[in-house]
């Protein structure tokens, strides 16, 4: 627990900006060594893709900081760049950069997406105003300005940046900005492909692909403006999408062991943050539920989640971890994998719940257009998105692939419901014949109909987890059948008599109650598991809720499960 009078600096929740990090009492992560590496390595154009959440925004805002003219040198102070001294005498503070992202560059249709690159460069461009007066540029250069920032010579503010000085935008602001300065420019682009994937999603993919294919293949292609450039976005788009003629690119993957450690929380820097907050105890919890990444041979944790858990821990000390990942949107892409899927790949879906590895084939090089185009792309989709992680490759392109934490695990496990419930849905009347079984007490009907959905479902369970979570896994697919039912009040988990029942029904209209108890069955011991169950109902007495309610018959049923076998008694 922290002390009573002792304080702390804030958590970076949100925060991308690396100014306001350090110089208003957040919390910082040290990833300033990518500086050193980056300069150390270093090609014309630089590529790094990693999934969502990891930091990239703030790394790219960082550069920023550190290589523009009028850079402040104290808020590099403490931080490991700071004592590469022969570097900041050469490089801090030493370049004209140009730094934009594109995650806001999307729209309902191309005109709106278009119009939302115009007013990003454009914005971009209004930071070098000094260009209007520069006596370096030509009257001619300073007009090709004016365009990119919407003003005329009169000065009155134009409706739109035309599209022949959009396509060429970024590569004429190099150009005036090194004729100023008379140094080389670095560009930074974040969240390059972000446009691509909501046009895709918006249909006018092909539109796009055009003109970011123009923007980029004018500022990166044999610019003798350019000292080197930077781009960051979740994938590595194929190179004939949007990078045709581009032999000056360098692409640092998932994969590639360079730069694993930028990007993302290394065991040695979650203990530290913990330590400072006095939460150390945390650490085996923070690992099992957002570490498990592997970039390269580094294992790595997603900062956007330990972050967010830390804050929750230091106002509710006991409070369990959530799933801070989850965006509704792109875990359609799990969706999409189970509904395409074939029983192989369900089958090696629940090796991976389970915690196990799956070898498969990964494409690290698709276009948008080919992401959902068969099975296998969704592999590759899902592994550099960061849903998948790997254990090892076991030949060149074929990587052991499984499941990274309990957070991206949850997240599959509440697809894998849903997809299934809106399955069995598609068979009403068969899904009635089940419901209408048990207040029948037609057990035997139960027992067929149960285990027939049992060998259709995604099994979520896990050998390594404790005999109650499994059963949770039973009692999900039960409750989500039975609560087909509307006309039924269908009670799960409520207290009844001595304890909690699993799940409780009532038909108000005949006056039945029934009471469900489910087992995991050790073993494959069905019969004795079915006994047990009924036995528990009677002990702790979890009718009596039914019977305060008015239900006059009350029907018992003890249900045990075995993988996808279940055995059902009655009583």
């Amino acid at each position: 627990m922290e002390g009573m009078h002792e304080k702390k600096v804030k958590l970076p929740i949100g925060i991308e900006n690396f100014e306001k990090l350090r110089t208003e009492g957040f919390y910082y992560v040290d990833k300033t060594s990518l500086i050193r590496e980056l300069l150390d390595n270093w090609g014309e154009v630089n590529l790094f893709t990693r999934p969502r959440r990891f930091g990239k925004s703030l790394n790219m805002n960082m550069l920023q900081y550190f290589f523009e003219y009028g850079c402040r040198a104290e808020l590099f102070n403490g931080l490991e760049i700071s004592q590469e001294k022969a570097y900041c005498e050469k490089f801090m503070g030493k370049f004209p950069v140009i730094s934009i992202t594109l995650k806001g560059a999307d729209g309902r249709n191309y005109d709106g997406a278009r119009g939302m690159l115009r007013s990003i460069i454009g914005n971009e461009a209004m930071r070098f105003q000094f260009l209007l007066d520069s006596k370096h540029l030509t009257y001619s250069e300073r007009s090709s300005y004016r365009q990119m920032i919407k003003i005329d010579p009169a000065g009155k503010q134009q409706y739109a940046m035309p599209d022949e000085v959009l396509t060429d935008s970024l590569r004429m602001l190099s150009e005036l900005l090194r004729k100023h300065y008379g140094q080389k420019v670095i560009l930074l682009i974040d969240e390059y492909d972000v446009p691509l994937d909501k046009a895709q999603q918006a249909g006018y993919y092909e539109e796009m692909v055009s003109l970011i294919r123009g923007l980029l293949g004018q500022v990166l292609k044999t610019n003798e403006n350019l000292y080197f450039a930077v781009l960051t976005g979740c994938l590595r788009i194929a190179k004939e999408s949007i990078f045709t003629g581009l032999n000056n690119l360098k692409v640092f993957g998932i994969t590639d062991e360079r730069f694993a450690d930028k990007f993302g929380f290394t065991a040695q820097e979650v203990r530290r943050l913990l330590e400072y907050y006095h939460l150390e105890d945390k650490f085996d919890t923070i690992r099992e539920w957002y570490d498990g990444y592997q970039f390269g041979n580094t294992d790595v944790y997603c900062p956007w989640d330990v972050i967010n858990y830390i804050d929750l821990l230091r106002g509710t000390p006991e409070a369990c971890p959530r799933a801070y990942w989850i965006n509704t949107s792109s875990n359609d892409i799990i969706r999409k994998f189970i509904q395409m899927g074939t029983p192989g790949t369900k089958r090696a879906l629940e090796a991976m719940i389970a915690g196990k590895c799956v070898p498969h084939r990964i494409r690290q090089e698709l276009t948008y257009r080919e992401l959902y185009r068969n099975l296998d792309n969704l592999w590759s989709v899902l592994f550099t998105a960061g849903y998948l992680t790997k254990r090892g490759e076991e030949i060149p392109g074929v990587y052991r692939l499984t499941i990274p934490n309990l957070e991206i695990r949850q997240i599959f496990e509440e697809q894998i419901m849903e997809w299934f419930q809106e399955e069995v849905r598609q068979d009403t009347p068969r899904l009635d014949a089940f419901c209408e079984a048990f207040p029948r007490a037609d057990a035997g009907a139960v027992e067929v109909q149960f285990s027939a959905y049992l060998r259709r479902a995604i099994s979520i369970r896990d050998t390594a987890v404790r005999k109650s979570r499994k059963e949770n896994f039973y009692h999900g697919i039960l409750l989500g059948l039975l609560s087909h039912r509307e006309d039924w009040l269908v009670m799960s988990n409520w207290e009844s008599g001595e304890g909690y029942s699993d799940i409780l029904v009532e038909l108000e209209e005949e006056g039945i109650g029934i009471v469900i108890e489910i087992k995991y069955a050790e073993d494959g011991r069905l019969e004795e598991s079915c006994a047990e169950a009924l036995v528990q109902i009677e002990r702790m007495d979890y009718e009596d809720r039914l019977r305060q309610d008015g239900m006059e018959t009350i029907i018992r049923y003890g249900i045990a499960c075995y993988k996808k076998k279940c055995k059902v008694a009655r009583k």
